[in-house]
């Protein structure tokens, strides 16, 4: 009997594992972006529950090409009479330690910690992007940065005063009272973003990530 007599019917009672392993990939593969939706989500959520609908809009997941014909990955864009709010959104679980002017932050979960980005610095990418994009319609100093993490995780530092847990950040947003943006500008500023973005698709993804890795590429050479 050779080896694939021998196999077959292991295989014919075993088949059914394939489909499977093939299912917990996929969710492994997945779970950072689906992360990361959950996160946005929650933040469109605080948007509609605890701002003025007709003085707020709300863009999402803007994907905006940059200077060194890149991309910039936006996670909210909210617009208002009161100013520009450039969105980044953290789901992450834990203790987080961080600072203003420290280039990485840290989560700790249990015995175990690791390093991200500093969303603060990421985040100041995002807003010299639209910057750019806004420089003939909006003053810059009207753009401002806000960083929300999830409920899940907990503060260990002192965290500077636009980085929010869970729906705190709506409260900042509404301590801006000053009218600074007419309507007809807003307009004009809605269209320029829309038009600039580019369109929401897995091509659209995968340019973004590939354009990450390179950049983090060269930053290694």
């Amino acid at each position: 009997m050779n080896t694939s007599q021998m196999l077959a019917p292991l295989f014919s009672q075993l088949w059914w594992m394939i489909p499977l392993f093939l299912i917990v990939g996929a969710i492994k593969a997945f779970k950072p972006f689906l992360k990361g939706k959950i996160g946005e989500f929650a933040v469109s959520a605080h948007v509609k529950l605890y701002l003025d609908k007709e003085k707020y809009t709300l863009l999402n997941d803007c994907t905006l090409p940059d200077e060194q014909n890149q991309t910039t990955q936006i996670d909210h864009i909210l617009l208002s009479p009161y100013g520009i709010f450039v969105v980044e959104t953290k789901n992450y679980k834990g203790w987080i330690f961080g600072g203003e002017l420290q280039k990485t932050w840290t989560q700790k979960i249990y015995k175990n910690s690791y390093k991200f980005q500093n969303p603060l610095h990421q985040n100041y990418k995002h807003q010299k992007v639209l910057e750019n994009i806004l420089a003939d319609i909006v003053d810059p100093a009207l753009i401002h940065s806000v960083v929300v993490f999830m409920p899940d995780c907990e503060f260990k530092t002192q965290m500077p005063s636009n980085v929010f847990r869970g729906a705190a950040w709506t409260d900042y947003v509404k301590g801006f009272q000053e009218e600074v943006i007419p309507s007809t500008k807003l307009k004009r500023i809605q269209l320029r973003i829309e038009k600039e973005v580019l369109e929401k698709s897995w091509k659209t993804n995968r340019q973004h990530v590939q354009n990450l890795k390179d950049s983090h590429a060269d930053k290694t050479v």
